[in-house]
């Protein structure tokens, strides 16, 4: 995807999960066209690897936490005066059988990647209103369709999915843009963390592999693929686009 270079020059684009995969390829995305950033996320290491390159305002915080969110917008505005777009890309990953699921899984998964998105989405309206800005969650194909031993993952990111068309119908009054992407498994650290975590990593991404329609062609997406339609979904050529769950996952879903 060719974007201008100077697409979003002026404009103040608020990261969370940027030390991961995706929120790491957001911000560098964004920062080649032109945009001012302010990143978050809650491990040092990673977070100031991505933002120093980038001379970003970076801020170590944990989105579980809605206060951590009000704290993070707040220093967002008092740093650069304006928020013109949001991206939520922090998240985890919690897989097993049900029968045997804690209340710490639970409140780990939910708490990251509902309550954190819910929260910075909530603290930023105001910003986002004076600017007419625009929101991206990143939700999943497990936010579209249940997956077997991934329940509360998929509740959490089934959640994103419908917080996202409930905020969108809700500040379209406002000039405020709110759409979620639905990627499929991406090449991050955190699916080799997944892998790593069966018995049989191999087995593990070849099962994986073998669900999409595209046989012995079948890879896991990029997370530069992944950062450039978030930066379609925040630029002015979506203008119409609100309050959409956009699929990009190889046709994995296209069947149900």
């Amino acid at each position: 995807m060719i974007f201008a270079p100077c697409l979003f020059d002026g404009k103040v684009v608020l990261v969370s999960g940027a030390g991961g995969g995706v929120g790491a390829a957001t911000a560098r995305l964004m920062h080649r066209l032109g945009a001012t950033l302010a990143l978050t996320d809650n491990n040092a290491k990673s977070l100031y690897t991505t933002a120093t390159p980038l001379k970003a305002t970076s801020m170590l915080a944990d989105i579980s936490s809605p206060m951590a969110c009000e704290e993070i917008i707040a220093r967002t505005l008092q740093k650069h005066g304006r928020l013109d777009a949001l991206v939520n890309a922090a998240g985890v990953w919690t897989e097993g059988e049900s029968a045997t699921a804690t209340e710490a899984d639970w409140n780990r998964c939910i708490d990251t990647n509902l309550k954190g998105t819910f929260f910075l989405c909530a603290r930023a309206i105001p910003a986002l209103t004076e600017s007419r800005g625009a929101i991206v969650n990143l939700s999943s194909d497990a936010g579209i369709t249940g997956n077997a031993g991934a329940a509360i993952y998929c509740a959490s990111k089934g959640g994103v999915t419908l917080l996202t068309k409930s905020l969108a119908r809700e500040l379209a009054p406002l000039g405020i843009r709110v759409n979620a992407l639905c990627p499929s498994d991406i090449n991050t650290p955190m699916l080799a963390a997944q892998a790593r975590a069966s018995r049989d990593p191999q087995a593990y991404t070849e099962r994986l592999l073998s669900l999409y329609p595209q046989g012995a062609a079948a890879r896991f997406l990029s997370p530069d693929e992944v950062a450039a339609q978030i930066a379609f979904l925040l630029s002015p050529a979506a203008a119409g686009i609100t309050g959409s769950a956009v699929m990009m996952d190889f046709g994995l879903t296209a069947g149900y």
